[in-house]
């Protein structure tokens, strides 16, 4: 029987994957070590893998998570999400819709979704979605056809729109830590912070700290 996922995840330190920032270490190390310092959740997002490299990377990716009990969403492909069997999926706007992801990936699994607008957070009380990625908080190279950034008040603002839990995005660093978690996210969500980190262990263990603190 599947794992209920959505029982009992953790988005408190959510790393979202860019291979082209890892080159040194890997993928798979880059991840190991960062899981090792304290992240709690990963998505995978491959925007120029082609569908085989994409599988292959979140085979590999589920096969070191899974035994940890680390839940790994894929980014935008249902596909990928059900061949490896991870634990959900997060869609973007333009990606398939959430009634129909739900429909495939079943009750247990985790559905993320970005929200662009405070009238998107709005629709998403009516969907069957688990968390929101709400960002970007800062400017970001990770994402060039992002968003207007947010900044702390407009993150402020659009959480309290939604009854979801919310993670925090947009070149998020540990020093970010306080004033998001007391404007109410739920977790920080993290790319080159991690991703380009030499020493991502520490570097997950600085922002796990960051975040933990913030919350006494």
């Amino acid at each position: 029987m599947p794992k209920n996922w959505r029982e009992s995840f953790d988005c408190s330190l959510y790393l979202v994957t860019d291979s082209g920032m890892c080159s040194e270490l890997g993928l798979e190390r880059m991840v190991s070590e960062a899981v090792a310092g304290g992240v709690t959740m990963v998505q995978l997002r491959e925007k120029h893998a082609g569908t085989r490299e994409f599988l292959e990377k979140a085979r590999a990716l589920q096969s070191l998570l899974e035994p940890l009990e680390i839940p790994l969403l894929i980014n935008d492909r249902v596909d990928i999400a059900l061949a490896v069997h991870a634990a959900g999926v997060h869609l973007g706007q333009s990606d398939m819709p959430c009634h129909v992801a739900r429909s495939l990936m079943g009750p247990e699994a985790i559905i993320g979704l970005t929200v662009d607008t405070d009238e998107q957070t709005v629709e998403t009380e009516s969907m069957d979605a688990d968390y929101l990625g709400v960002g970007p908080v800062h400017d970001t190279n990770t994402k060039p056809d992002h968003s207007p950034v947010l900044g702390v008040d407009g993150f402020t603002r659009r959480r309290a729109l939604s009854s979801r839990p919310c993670v925090a995005i947009g070149s998020v660093r540990a020093d970010d830590a306080e004033v998001l978690i007391g404007a109410g996210a739920d977790g920080l969500a993290v790319v080159s912070a991690l991703c380009a980190s030499p020493f991502p262990r520490q570097a997950a263990q600085e922002l796990r700290e960051a975040v933990n603190q913030a919350r006494r």
